[in-house]
């Protein structure tokens, strides 16, 4: 057998290993979604009554993760829907709507009656048709201990100029899945990667989809040539031209029972459209490099630590003379590569690229700066993951975002700028203090929470709005929770309905003892809405 054919023969063989493994995390995750599946259902009953578009100015929204941001295609705005947060003992899901004003540096929110379903690490994107259409597709749902999710597998676009919502309903696309990239690009949605997870097992994908703008159907895409390997959380971007650029991302495999090696990817390829030409290749692949540098600038040490650094090696050289030179090694792209292991057993492979040159171009860059005068304070962006990005006009905004200090997880809600072209300052515009942020200390004794779906957004807003929208005439009515009454005596006077409730929603097939639960669950969660 040729070479060619232990190739494909190797493919398939991994194609059957991956088909496996999303049958077995399919089957596995099935009965974890269905207990998340009745409380999703009435958070969208609870959305159903609103019935009216609502904008008004607000605060900045609160901290949140893995929410998406996108530039309005015809105004000077961005918008900022769902994501999630964590605050030590339950976690919050989204699904508001803010408008940030870039000129007025104000922000609005947007209420619009049946939104898509609470979410995180969704994502968003943007076409200028018809006044401006918003995109979202999948995402994930999960439960206040972050031990279940459920997989969403939807598409939803938003009509900025009408402000209306319309869910999508179109065979032929991904599975369900978090952590993917969309991007718009030729009247098309292009989505790569992404994972879906369990409880006990997990897949990562390496799929391509596109949804066609104009006809409205999906087509699963078969490149040509050697791809990216599964992953999600990568970065992904269209071309002028229509090819589509990944870069980096995170995917683990399991290597023996309860360890897991995590592998952060620093590849990066180049999907091309047909009918792209030798020309526009290379013009792409100059377009790459541009995109690789910027990733390097991004990631510089402060210029006071690099000052320092290159003031003592200055030191060195005039001490050693022309000895040091002559044993200094070559310059050149130089990789490293380590493994760390997490507490939980998980193995980290880490790579990182460091490119010489580039290092001795920007030394003699800071030198000039040096003899210019003195600079100013250091403002940059804390160290972070998850953050929420969009670009306009060449500016890169980041909002959000979290990272961790020992057990603790810190979330944010500031907002920076950088413009692309000069890449030489960050602007601050909202600030915040990490220390100020509740943090819960994990409850041992919460066990009712397994089944329980995750909370909602800012509750004395939403119980307020829910209020209103039960005095309207013809829809279900709640059972109030009366003046000064706990969660457990509500609960003991209103169990039956929502047992009742919970049935409707579950079928009749569902054991008794976990629609008692999830009954449970509702009750509790409309008793904190509304108090």
């Amino acid at each position: 057998m040729g070479k060619k054919g232990k190739r494909d023969k190797k493919g398939k063989g991994a194609e059957k290993t991956a088909a496996k493994m999303e049958k077995k995390v399919s089957r596995r995750s099935k009965k974890e979604e269905e207990d998340l599946e009745a409380l999703i259902a009435e958070f969208q009953s609870l959305d159903a009554k609103k019935t009216q578009v609502i904008e008004s100015s607000c605060p900045p929204p609160s901290p949140r993760l893995n929410g998406s941001l996108c530039a309005h295609p015809e105004r000077d705005e961005l918008i900022l829907f769902g994501g999630e947060y964590f605050n030590g003992q339950k976690t919050f899901l989204y699904n508001d709507l803010y408008i940030y004003n870039i000129r007025k540096n104000s922000w609005s929110k947007l209420e619009i009656p049946n939104p898509p379903p609470r979410r995180c690490a969704h994502q968003a994107a943007v076409v200028p048709t018809a006044g401006g259409q918003l995109w979202i597709f999948g995402g994930e749902f999960a439960s206040p201990n972050g031990e279940q999710f459920y997989h969403y597998k939807d598409l939803w676009v938003l009509h900025l100029a009408t402000k209306t919502w319309e869910q999508i309903k179109a065979s032929g696309g991904p599975s369900g899945r978090s952590g993917h990239r969309m991007v718009a690009c030729k009247r098309q949605l292009i989505i790569f990667g992404g994972f879906h997870e369990s409880t006990r097992d997990y897949i990562y994908y390496n799929d391509v989809y596109a949804f066609h703008l104009d006809s409205f159907s999906w087509s699963r895409l078969a490149p040509a040539g050697l791809g990216p390997a599964p992953r999600s959380g990568c970065q992904m971007v269209a071309s002028a031209e229509g090819n589509i650029i990944v870069y980096g991302g995170y995917s683990k495999q399991r290597i023996k029972k309860d360890v897991d090696k995590g592998t952060l990817h620093t590849d990066m390829f180049l999907l091309k459209a047909e009918g792209v030409g030798k020309e526009e290749v290379q013009n792409e692949r100059k377009q790459i490099e541009n995109i690789y540098g910027v990733l390097l600038k991004v990631k510089r040490a402060p210029k006071s630590e690099r000052r320092k650094r290159r003031r003592g090696k200055q030191a060195e050289s005039e001490a050693a003379g022309d000895e040091e030179m002559e044993q200094r090694p070559p310059q050149g792209p130089l990789e490293i590569i380590k493994e760390v292991v997490a507490e939980d057993g998980t193995v980290m492979t880490i790579k990182q690229v460091i490119s010489g040159p580039a290092e001795e171009k920007e030394g003699s860059e800071e030198e000039e700066e040096e003899e210019g005068g003195a600079p100013g304070p250091l403002v940059e962006p804390c160290p972070r993951s998850n953050a929420m990005v969009a670009v306009k006009h060449g500016v890169l905004f980041v909002y959000g975002g979290m990272f961790e200090v020992g057990d603790r997880q810190v979330t944010l809600s500031d907002l920076h700028s950088i413009d692309l072209h000069r890449m030489d300052e960050w602007k601050v515009l909202l600030e915040m203090d990490p220390k100020t942020q509740e943090w819960l200390e994990e409850s041992e004794s919460d066990e009712e929470d397994d089944v329980e779906g995750a909370e909602g957004g800012e509750e004395e807003e939403e119980s307020s709005e829910e209020e209103s929208g039960d005095d309207e005439a013809g829809e279900e009515q709640h059972p109030a929770v009366e003046p000064g009454e706990n969660p457990e005596e509500y609960l003991a006077r209103t169990e039956q309905y929502w047992i009742k409730l919970a049935r409707s929603h579950m079928g009749p097939e569902a054991k008794e003892k976990k629609v008692v639960k999830v009954a449970h669950a509702m009750a509790k969660t409309f008793h904190e809405d509304s108090v």
